[in-house]
């Protein structure tokens, strides 16, 4: 999955690693790979949920509490989610998550696309963001992230301190909404079939498979 392969179906993610359920929608959508026998190439795009700037790190739950203005309904939503996740095999520890704006962790995950770290980097966000309490909004924090999947920390922190991948990822983030990408996840198989929400590991297998047919039958 983590590989670009020159054939075989293209998914891509729409999503964001401040969502939890981009998190478990991507363990499921790995499931579902592990039982498809066709090849696939995997692109990470990007999406916000919430642009707002975060002058200074804050809890998660204070954040979303304020924001909902009802700190018992966000409490009722995270217990929700853990649940959830915790039966796909992920721990989230929003007691520790801090809000943060995720543009700049965009820009990391197209700096290791462009290095052949992209998975194993979406994937030490969601969990720095989610299980160890890391402020994914820190240039220098997320210099760590790269570091801790084999990337260069010092060259990884020169980028993120510099405007490169700046005006990429916000063409990005603007042709997510130019092409109607409101909710994340949302998984775009072969370029033209939408899969939104954490959908189950089967159900994202039979799309799988039912857009091989269709396009096989139109090849």
């Amino acid at each position: 999955m983590a590989g670009e392969l020159s054939r075989g179906m293209e998914i891509e993610i729409y999503a964001d690693v401040a969502c939890p359920w981009c998190y478990v929608g991507k363990r499921r959508l790995e499931e579902a790979l592990e039982a498809y026998d066709g090849e696939v190439t995997v692109h990470y795009r990007p999406f916000q949920l919430d642009p707002s700037p975060v002058p200074t790190p804050r809890p998660l739950v204070e954040a979303l509490a304020a924001k909902f203005g009802d700190r018992e309904r966000a409490e009722q939503m995270f217990d929700h989610v853990t649940r959830v996740a915790a039966d796909a095999g992920l721990r989230l520890d929003f007691d520790r998550a801090v809000a943060a704006n995720t543009f700049d962790a965009h820009r990391l995950v197209r700096y290791a696309t462009q290095r052949g770290r992209a998975a194993e980097t979406v994937e030490a966000l969601y969990r720095a963001h989610f299980t160890d309490g890391v402020d994914v909004g820190s240039r220098d924090a997320l210099a760590e992230v790269a570091a801790g999947v084999g990337l260069d920390e010092a060259e990884a922190r020169a980028f993120l301190h510099s405007d490169e991948g700046t005006a990429e990822v916000a063409a990005e983030l603007a042709a997510a909404r130019g092409l109607g990408v409101t909710s994340v996840p949302t998984f775009v198989l072969a370029g033209k079939y939408a899969v939104t929400g954490a959908q189950e590991p089967e159900t994202l297998l039979a799309a799988l498979a039912e857009v091989e047919r269709r396009e096989s039958a139109t090849s």
